[in-house]
Formats: structure tokens, sequence, C-alpha cells
């Protein structure tokens, strides 16, 4: 019966609510304890050892009283999340989509740059603790960060993470792009339709791991023209570009043709497809490796709506994929100068 069901939506709402609100005050409350420990701190002389006292007698005391969660390493992360975000009316912005949870993954990171793009976009785009745990553990911003520009990396962070305003697509595709979650061989022994099927049985993730602002449209979309077939693989919308975003894929290394076949694509997309009032269709090709020469003598050069991804099948080191963030950067800035 539809009041029943409006009956529930109103409990729904409620309890949400009163979750958010309980969440806040929670998140104030950690922050204001950190903030107490540090003062009391400043009155030891010997501060190292008085703080691990301090911290000490704050967990046996709690937890006497209040029962689990304030453990001495709790009470540790009280400490570092003042120490970190100084300015509570910011968090208070925020607290009401994160949990502590959030803000613990969040602490972990050592840039503090990269702590504000994180604690902004798991607010604005709602991602779970696990999401934004994988996000980091992936380098999310650094690879946000090696698809944009060299003029946009040197200005400031926010500057460079407005993508709400921004119609640049630099600003929305990570490269390289980390598929680990598909789960496929590491000898790239699949077939095309068996990637294309595993994004598709893992679409949210995928989505995730685009960029922001992407949305499914269709697989293996029809194109008909007066004497040929085609079937595009993957199509997505971008709703902060306002654009549809073709995705091809290939289970082997970028080659010329490759990209004719996408310029092709996109070329017919928005001739046959693309509503007047969008902007023009985005070509991403995703390959197991991008390469300078083709980047250079292609129209990937000339066309600043194409582009040559690089995907990753398994959750590489830190190391690692901070030597491969750095490559796509030189492609990319040969590209630029291009």
């Amino acid at each position: 019966m539809q009041y029943i069901q409006e009956i529930k939506q109103i409990l729904s709402q409620a309890r949400q609510k009163t979750y958010q609100a309980i969440n806040t005050a929670m998140v104030e409350a950690y922050w204001k304890i950190g903030e107490r420990i540090v003062l009391e701190e400043q009155n030891g002389v010997d501060r190292a050892a008085y703080g691990k006292e301090i911290i000490k007698n704050i967990s046996k005391e709690l937890s006497q009283e209040f029962g689990r969660g304030f453990s001495e390493r709790n009470i540790y992360y009280f400490k570092q999340f003042y120490l970190t975000f100084s300015n509570l009316e910011i968090l208070q912005t925020v607290s009401a989509k994160l949990s502590w949870s959030h803000f613990q993954s969040i602490l972990k990171v050592s840039n503090p740059d990269a702590r504000q793009y994180y604690l902004r976009e798991a607010a604005q785009e709602g991602w779970s603790v696990r999401a934004l745990e994988r996000n980091i553990s992936t380098l999310y911003y650094q690879r946000m960060l090696s698809s944009q520009n060299k003029d946009l990396v040197k200005n400031e962070m926010i500057k460079k993470t407005e993508s709400s305003n921004s119609q640049n697509p630099l600003d929305f595709i990570k490269n390289p792009a980390v598929l680990e979650f598909l789960n496929l061989p590491t000898s790239y022994s699949y077939t095309k339709a068996e990637l294309e099927k595993a994004l598709i049985d893992n679409l949210q993730k995928f989505i995730l791991e685009l960029g922001k602002g992407f949305a499914f449209v269709a697989r293996q979309e029809h194109i008909q023209t007066e004497t040929k077939d085609f079937y595009i693989d993957l199509v997505f919308y971008n709703y902060f570009l306002k654009c549809f975003v073709i995705v091809e894929l290939k289970t082997h290394a970028i080659s010329h043709q490759d990209i004719g076949q996408l310029d092709m694509y996109v070329r017919m997309y928005d001739d046959l497809k693309k509503p007047k009032e969008d902007n023009p269709t985005i070509g991403i090709l995703l390959c197991t490796e991008t390469d300078k020469t083709v980047a250079k003598y292609s129209v990937l050069s000339d066309n600043k709506n194409l582009f040559a991804s690089k995907y990753l099948d398994y959750l590489p080191t830190e190391a690692e994929l901070i030597e491969q963030i750095e490559h796509q950067k030189a492609l990319l800035s040969l590209r630029n100068k291009e």
C-alpha cells in the first residue's frame, strides 16, 4: 500500500538524520578530545613520556566508563585527528557524510594536499570506507594529477581538483587505470570479450576507477551506417563534462590502427548519436601499454578528445605505481608540447 511505503520512507529518513547528527557529534567530540590531549601535553617537561602516560590514563578511564572503542591506539588517533585537521569548521561541513572510519583512513595519508582531496571527494562522491581505502592504496590522487596538463599540476591542489567547475577531460581520466578487482591472469592470456565481461560484472568498481562523473550507457552499442555495422565496446556519459565517453578495450599494446578505429567511432558517434546540446564525444583507448612514438605521430597528438590510457590488471606496489605514473606524465608532457 502506498501510505505504508510513505511511512517507511519517513522513518528511514528520520533514522538517517539521527545517524548523521550522532556521527557529527562524535567526530566533533573526538577532535575536541585530541585538542585537550595536546593542551595537556604542553604542561609536561618530558612531553613524549608525559604524552604516552596521558593516552594510557585516558584509555583506561574511558574504557571503564564508556566501554569499547577507547583503546590507546584510538586515543592516539584522536590526538592526530586534531593535529592533522586543525580547522573544526571545515570538518563539520563533511562530518555528516563521513564516518570516523573514513577519517582514520585519511589520517594515514602523509601528503597534506592528498588528504584534503580525499576528504572532499569521499564526502562529495559518497565513497564507502572500502572505496576510500582502495583509492588511497592505488594512489587515486596522484593518478588524477598525472592525467592533467602541465600548467594545472603547478597550481594549488584546490584549483587542480575543482572538477565541478572544470570542462577539461584531462581532469577526469586517471592514468594508469588499476583493474586488479577483475582477478584476470597477469599473463594477458585473456580475450577482449573476457576483459569486457569482467568489467561489466564489476561495473561499479570500474566506474569508480574511470574517474569522476561517469554513468554507464551501453555495451557493444550498435552504430549503423549506409554500408556497414559497427559495435562500440563501452559507452558512458560524463555529467560533469556533459558528453558521451567511448571506451575501446584492447588486450595488447597501443597501435596506430587502434587509434584510427577510436577516432572513427568518436566521429561517427558525434554525427549519428550526440544531441546538439552536448559537448563533443570523448574516446578512451584502454590498452596494456602506451607508446610515445605512436602518441607523437598519430591523431592522438592533434585530437584533444582522444586519450590512450594504460591499465594494470594487478595491484602494484606503491613504488611500481609511482613509476607508472611518472611514465604516463612523460607521455602526456610530450603530447602537450606537440
